[in-house]
């Protein structure tokens, strides 16, 4: 019992010295001049208590008070949120220099070597190397190409699945097959014949990460609290780190002996391609760190978002029989029922473009981008920002402001995009799926056409209703809330399988 005592009063003692710490430390340069506006916060917590279970909401009903640059201090980092396209161009664009780095997370230092991959690495010569290889080497338009039959042997053997279960009239759950033919795609893309099977169960190992790098960590806001671990994050993420780089160190140790033992077949995958430039005399020769951080972020990067962006997209259409029909009378007129769609169709099906820029407007997969980092002091729109200071584009925001997108804000209607020069590569700042400028997704082409092509084939080759006795209005179409904000409820549905052949 004493010992509990001496623990309690530690904290306690910790909370003091920390919050006398947080009094002392402002530098007297700094006092006078104009931060963005924004809520009071509490002693050491600063604004965590007010984020609640969805932020990116709350901040957008804060934003409605204090404007679109707002300043809150998230434990003892300061945080500017940013909720309107005007302000996300001058970050992004005009001032991307200066907001082109990441700050360090936890999550991402236990998971893989967070300073060597893409997606979360601090702004830098590694970092930089490390996505000039990913664009030059790994995501070129001849290497995606060049994996398309790949793509439709995968879809292929889903629509085949999905076929018996209309046949036999069962109820589906879409979110998970969805899931699994994307994971699929992914591993053969980056590890050649590889599937997820019961050897490595990759695919849970990498649900876990997801929820853990999604997870809000108190230790990134408060780190004096890391050593107790009082959520017990750390401890799972130390164990999800070792499993996952078991699992990608035996990989990449078998593609190294079959390059030896000269007993690779087919084309190259991912792996094959980074190999082939360790200690390459090129700019940006890479190690083992650098590849299985990269690989990291490719497995979790294409997996969840692509992954959540369909499964919202089919609950839109599947609860608006208006939508379906419509992209299916598209689908008919370029494609008809004779045959499956083609990659080549893609760029004819104009309505399919509306539906997805409709479905990430009002479910933006990342509802808050990744987080970037100020590497100076700069001044945006009069208000001062401090170097070190933590920025957030709230995209669930941008996409739900009725002073941008007219009073139905909350209504699905993909129709609102037609005679609007807005794409979905984000040059306008409204929709920002893969980000802007220099953090922007550099699987941007890949994630289009991934999402597209699904989306359209499964579209064409049947149709979709909800379970006996479910109205539409029943769907639930609420978000979780993590590294991407998947649906908080399955979808299952009944497929009707409708090609000729």
């Amino acid at each position: 019992m004493f010992s509990i005592y001496i623990s309690f009063f530690s904290i306690f003692l910790g909370f003091l010295l920390y919050f006398i710490h947080l009094r002392w430390k402002a530098e007297p340069e700094n006092v006078h001049r104009k931060l963005p506006p924004g809520p009071r916060g509490l002693p050491i917590i600063g604004n965590l208590h007010m984020l609640g279970t969805l932020p990116h909401r709350t901040l957008y009903d804060l934003s409605k008070k204090y404007g679109p640059i707002m300043f809150l201090k998230l434990g003892n980092v300061p945080m500017v949120v940013v909720s309107s396209p005007e302000t996300a161009e001058l970050i992004l664009k005009t001032h991307d220099a200066v907001f082109a780095s990441r700050p360090k997370l936890k999550a991402v230092e236990y998971l893989s070597d967070g300073t060597k991959g893409l997606a979360f690495a601090p702004s830098g010569p590694q970092w930089r190397n490390a996505r000039k290889f990913c664009t030059q080497e790994l995501l070129t338009a001849n290497k995606i190409e060049s994996f398309a039959r790949m793509r439709k042997e995968e879809i292929g053997v889903l629509v085949r699945r999905l076929k018996v279960a209309a046949d036999g009239g069962e109820v589906v759950e879409l979110g998970e097959k969805i899931g699994d033919l994307i994971a699929n795609m992914t591993y053969r893309m980056l590890f050649g014949g590889f599937r997820n099977s019961d050897r490595f169960d990759l695919k849970s190992i990498v649900q876990e990460i997801v929820r853990l790098v999604g997870a809000f960590n108190i230790a990134d806001y408060v780190p004096f609290l890391e050593p107790f671990d009082l959520q017990g994050l750390n401890k799972q993420l130390k164990e999800t780190g070792k499993a996952f780089q078991k699992v990608i160190d035996t990989i990449i140790n078998e593609h190294e002996q079959d390059a030896r033992d000269g007993t690779h077949k087919g084309s190259k995958d991912l792996v094959d391609v980074m190999l082939s430039h360790q200690n390459s005399p090129k700019s940006y020769s890479i190690d083992h760190a650098t590849m299985k951080a990269i690989l990291s972020d490719m497995i979790v990067g294409a997996i969840d978002t692509s992954h959540t962006w369909i499964e919202w997209a089919f609950a839109e259409i599947v609860k608006h029989s208006r939508v379906m029909n419509k992209l299916q009378e598209e689908l008919i007129s370029v494609v008809g029922l004779d045959r499956m769609v083609e990659e080549q169709d893609l760029p004819k099906l104009e309505y399919l473009e509306l539906v997805l820029k409709e479905t990430f407007r009002l479910h933006p997969v990342a509802t808050l981008l990744v987080p970037r980092e100020s590497m100076e002091d700069v001044v945006i729109n009069g208000h001062y920002i401090p170097r070190r200071s933590r920025v957030m584009i709230n995209c669930w925001a941008l996409g739900h402001d009725p002073k941008i997108w007219s009073d139905n804000v909350e209504e699905f209607v993909p129709e609102r995009f037609i005679g609007k020069n807005i794409d979905l590569r984000g040059h306008d700042f409204h929709l920002l799926p893969f980000g802007y400028g220099r953090r922007s997704c550099p699987g941007m082409n890949l994630g289009l056409i991934t999402v597209k092509l699904i989306v359209a084939q499964l579209v064409h080759c049947f149709n979709w209703d909800l379970p006996e006795g479910m109205l539409h209005g029943d769907l639930d179409m609420t978000e979780k809330f993590g590294l991407a904000a998947p649906r908080a409820q399955n979808l299952l549905v009944i497929p009707t399988y409708r090609l000729h052949s």
